[in-house]
């Protein structure tokens, strides 16, 4: 091979390399379902991608963000998870919660009823294992607030209501952590046995539940 073909080839290389960072910096990224906190909505096992470039732009190494609008309740959004010293867990690690409040609203649950702004939010993807609440096994997942969603947070929770770690238990998201907004899986297999594909979840859309209060 010359010398000027050898050139071309690395010079190919390294565009699309540069291509590849870019895309994942600015705009999309995959992230693999761990745990089933938004059953039925996804399962683990599924492998999605993330849409960063909806609310703006990430500037690299930094934690500035260059906003061009916000997440709406209803969205399921990505966010570096902002109280992983707190609880010991990887200071990188990822969550995925549906949007329930955003500033100024004010979010309560009344015997498992997300109530937002004294409104009942009824998201169709959002389910309860158990309907009936006994008085002494209360959880913050049943009855919880009033509280006010403060000015560039969110309240965010799983759609597996009775099976999510979300703001019920460790507050809000800032705005600067969210990654971007899920929006498709791409690709979905058993975790405990990878030659288990489910082939009708491919190239489904992660929908939204919007709030109609």
């Amino acid at each position: 091979m010359s010398n000027r073909k050898l050139g071309d080839y690395f010079k190919a290389i390294v565009i699309a390399i540069l291509i590849a960072l870019f895309v994942r910096t600015f705009v999309i990224q995959a992230f693999k379902i761990p745990s089933g906190s938004m059953e039925p909505t996804l399962i683990p096992g599924d492998h999605i991608l993330v849409n960063k470039f909806i609310w703006g732009i990430h500037i690299p190494f930094t934690k500035y963000i260059i906003n061009v609008s916000h997440p709406k309740t209803g969205q399921v959004i990505v966010f570096k998870f902002p109280y992983a010293k707190k609880y010991n867990l990887h200071p990188g690690i990822d969550f995925i919660k549906r949007v329930v409040g955003t500033p100024g609203d004010k979010i309560q649950i009344i015997d498992n009823r997300v109530y937002i702004n004294n409104h009942l939010y009824n998201c169709k993807y959002a389910h309860w294992t158990s309907k009936k609440i006994l008085p002494a096994y209360n959880s913050p997942r049943d009855n919880y607030g009033p509280i006010t969603v403060p000015k560039d947070d969110l309240f965010v929770m799983g759609d597996n209501r009775d099976n999510s770690f979300d703001s019920r238990y460790w507050g809000f998201v800032p705005y600067k952590d969210v990654i971007g907004e899920a929006f498709i899986i791409y690709f979905s297999w058993n975790p405990k046995n990878h030659f288990d594909i489910y082939w009708h979840r491919f190239f489904k859309t992660i929908p939204d539940c919007p709030f109609n209060g």
